[in-house]
């Protein structure tokens, strides 16, 4: 009852995003392995990425849920949404502060990724367990809008639908020194994936064993509408 699934996007291991993405957090979703991680001066790179390790490189689509029902009907629903979905071009991505973190973002609005991350919270919505008390303190309500309230409520997470929004997360909330230093270091390590021309073909299945363990790359899911 632990365990935890998510939808997330993620590049294709031939995307060159997929390599410095993971040498970037110190960790390969996909195998599993450990990685060296470049040195940024003055800042300690590992203790900056350390959340954003243990969720893997992606964006999500489906935040991570406790499911109600065996894993192969949650993968059955999963590959059945990829199925009926068609494949879409994925706008460059830039360097961006999100909030205080930086991450990178899509260069310009993508209708198709939003439908599709609308679609997977939907899709996938019937086999999520109900947050615990705990898990909705943590996710503080109390500072939300009304409407954020009502789709944690209803949901079980408010950056969904209308609220949500593309991002790879590269580094946990930064002061300004951190990130006038981290951004130029970001810039640098990730500009040979920034210009590429990539497609969205394949929805990702992440799992992770229980609290506090790593997500993994389960499953690539071939988008084939």
């Amino acid at each position: 009852m632990s365990a935890r699934l998510a939808l997330y996007w993620a590049p294709e291991l031939d995307d060159p995003l997929h390599a410095l993405g993971s040498t970037w957090l110190g960790r390969d979703a996909e195998t599993g392995a450990t990685l060296p991680q470049p040195s940024v001066a003055g800042l300690d790179l590992p203790a900056l990425t350390a959340d954003a390790r243990g969720y893997g490189l992606h964006a999500t689509l489906k935040p991570p849920f406790r499911f109600a029902a065996p894993y192969a009907e949650v993968r059955a629903a999963a590959m059945d949404l990829a199925a009926r979905t068609r494949p879409f071009v994925l706008p460059t991505l830039v360097p961006s502060d999100l909030h205080g973190f930086i991450a990178l973002r899509e260069a310009e609005p993508c209708a198709p990724l939003n439908a599709l991350a609308d679609a997977c919270v939907a899709a996938l919505d019937r086999f999520r367990l109900p947050a615990t008390p705990e898990e909705m303190a943590r996710r503080r309500p109390e500072r939300m809008t009304p409407r954020q309230r009502e789709l944690l409520d209803r949901w079980g997470y408010h950056y969904v639908f209308e609220e949500w929004f593309f991002h790879v997360t590269l580094s946990r909330r930064l002061d300004a020194v951190e990130r006038d230093v981290l951004m130029p270091a970001v810039q640098a390590h990730f500009a040979p994936a920034l210009t590429v021309r990539r497609h969205v073909r394949q929805l990702c299945l992440f799992s992770q064993v229980g609290p506090g363990a790593p997500f993994l790359l389960a499953e690539r899911l071939p988008l084939l509408g």
